[in-house]
Parts: structure tokens; C-alpha cells; sequence
């Protein structure tokens, strides 16, 4: 089991089930919400137990996706696909070690002209 929390605690969860190797999205949403990449990793629905939801605020940032944060601290903890079976869950929310890698980058193209992505990870446009 894993889990995790906003800046507040104002929000807990817990993964009782496999997490996936953390993906870095450099799209510009994701840069304009968190002011740098997302790192995030991701559970099935049903192995997400979310406490504190009435302190958590889902912004529409798409027609298919949400971002989920808290509304107290501002902290982002989730993004999800309306039609998918998992959420994904910020990596740095995690609490202790995680034991997870950077798997891929992805939307490379869009990403801030003030860092490179250095390494032999995947990266796709």
C-alpha cells in the first residue's frame, strides 16, 4: 500500500494496488498549473481510496480530462480521462519513498525552453 497527501493534509489517499512507472508530461497545461513538468504515476480506480474528498476540487481542463486539487492548499494531487479506469497521481505527493522511475516524457514538444530532458528515456512529441 502507498499514500499520499496534499500540503495541508486537508486530503489523504491511499493505492492498495499497483502504481505505474511515472510518466513526465510536459504539455503546457500541466506546466501552467504546476509552473514546471508533472511528474505523475497512476492507480486504477479501485485501488484509490481518497479521504478528505469534500476538500478536493476538480477543474475541467479539457472536454475528456480533470485536474484534481485541494482547495485549501492549492496542492495538485490527480488528473483522470473521463473515459479511462485510472487516475494519475502526482508523483511528489506521494508520501516516503516510492521506489518509481521516470518511464517516459511525453508532449516533449511543448515543453519550457529553460530545461532539458536529459537521459535515455522515452520521449515522444
Amino acid at each position: 500500500m502507498k499514500s499520499g497527501s496534499c500540503l495541508c493534509k486537508k486530503i489523504s489517499y491511499q493505492v492498495n494496488g499497483p502504481l505505474r512507472p511515472i510518466t513526465a508530461c510536459h504539455c503546457t497545461q500541466c506546466r501552467k498549473q504546476s509552473g514546471h513538468f508533472f511528474a505523475a504515476t497512476a492507480a486504477h480506480n479501485d485501488d484509490l481510496t481518497i479521504q478528505g474528498e469534500d476538500n478536493l476540487t476538480w477543474f475541467h481542463a479539457s472536454k475528456d480530462a480533470e485536474r484534481g486539487f485541494c482547495k485549501f492548499c492549492g496542492s495538485t494531487l490527480f488528473w483522470r480521462h473521463a473515459e479511462e479506469d485510472f487516475t494519475s497521481i502526482l508523483a511528489g505527493s506521494l508520501d516516503g519513498k516510492t521506489g518509481l522511475k521516470i518511464a517516459k516524457h511525453i508532449f516533449v514538444a511543448d515543453k519550457g525552453d529553460y530545461y532539458e530532458i536529459e537521459g535515455d528515456v522515452q520521449q515522444t512529441s
